[in-house]
């Protein structure tokens, strides 16, 4: 299994199961929210309600769907799905259970030296034990395209950190894309496209997400439903464990480069300015999304570093990205 080369009709079908599975979901959940649908509420910077939901939905379809994708490897499918449920499960804690008053590495670690343990905190360790175990779990089929495997055949214990490294920063990568209606969805879809054309095993390990990603874009893009640290996290660690099962080690080392370089820079810069002043960039940025009512951040959201303050929260737990208050 070290060279699949998946069909596109495995690639297709696997993305399809996502998109259906997505839509289902979030069906389902609306109807039924779990903990009621005042759990879930928050409201924009046009005052109008937004849901979380959106988030659980792409987070349990990609993970259904990579369960089930044809060809894919047993443990390659069982380290994109632990991937998933568990950047998922640890996003969504933070979303509900958040204050907002801590943000990225520096403020949970600044905290936790004066003794407070934050949810982001709880968030960070947990989807890094996430890709420990999901690494772990990619065994020998890491890097099915052949060209230096991770674990196969004597694979140092760097080479799972790397891998590691790929699901954790992943997960925490892409929420911080989360900053606009579309964005974190746009770098997925991206992302994953990067990926295919990469590595012909990285488009079957990429399908999943992908497609549960496109099935919920209309949803972010209209402003009636959001992402969320679980839908983040969880696509982000999804894509980052579909990296570590489908590159050879070199290219996986130059990703995780990458990931570890816009990490550092997201302490220091602000994504959405570098975004709003290149051209090309804000011309994709801004396809499909409703025009900005006003000026100001879009959608209340708390500022990346550099921005203006945020607006007062709305009423209810910690709210993400994009909403009153930001996440870690």
């Amino acid at each position: 299994m070290s060279r699949l080369r998946p069909r596109a009709g495995q690639v297709l079908l696997t993305g399809g199961l996502a998109v259906l599975a997505a839509r289902t979901a979030y069906a389902a959940l609306g109807a039924r929210p779990p903990g009621g649908r005042a759990a879930w509420a928050r409201t924009n910077h046009r005052g109008e309600p937004v849901t979380l939901l959106e988030g659980p939905a792409a987070a349990a379809a990609g993970v259904a769907a990579v369960l089930t994708a044809p060809g894919l490897p047993v443990r390659a499918r069982a380290a994109i799905a632990a991937a998933g449920a568990g950047a998922a499960a640890f996003g969504g804690y933070d979303d509900l259970k958040g204050s907002g008053a801590r943000r990225g590495f520096r403020g949970h670690l600044g905290a936790l030296a004066r003794g407070e343990v934050t949810s982001g905190t709880v968030k960070l360790a947990g989807i890094g034990a996430t890709g420990l175990a999901a690494a772990a779990l990619a065994g020998e089929d890491s890097a099915l395209a052949g060209g230096g495997s991770a674990l196969a055949g004597g694979g140092s214990a760097l080479d799972l950190l790397v891998n590691a490294g790929l699901i954790a920063g992943g997960a925490n990568l892409a929420n911080l894309f989360d900053l606009r209606p579309g964005r974190a969805i746009k770098v997925t879809v991206a992302a994953g496209a990067a990926l295919g054309l990469a590595s012909p095993p990285g488009r079957l390990a990429a399908a999943a997400p992908v497609g549960a990603a496109l099935a919920v874009l209309p949803e972010d893009l209209g402003e009636r439903a959001m992402l969320g640290d679980a839908g983040a996290n969880a696509l982000g660690g999804m894509l980052g464990a579909a990296a570590a099962t489908a590159l050879p080690r070199r290219a996986r080392v130059a990703v995780l480069a990458v990931i570890t370089g816009l990490t550092a820079a997201s302490e220091v810069v602000s994504f959405s300015r570098v975004i709003d002043r290149t051209p090309p960039l804000r011309w994709l940025d801004q396809i499909g999304r409703r025009p900005a009512a006003g000026a100001g951040p879009h959608a209340g959201e708390a500022q990346e570093p550099g921005g203006a303050g945020a607006p007062p929260a709305a009423a209810g737990p910690a709210t993400p990205a994009r909403a009153a208050a930001a996440p870690p």
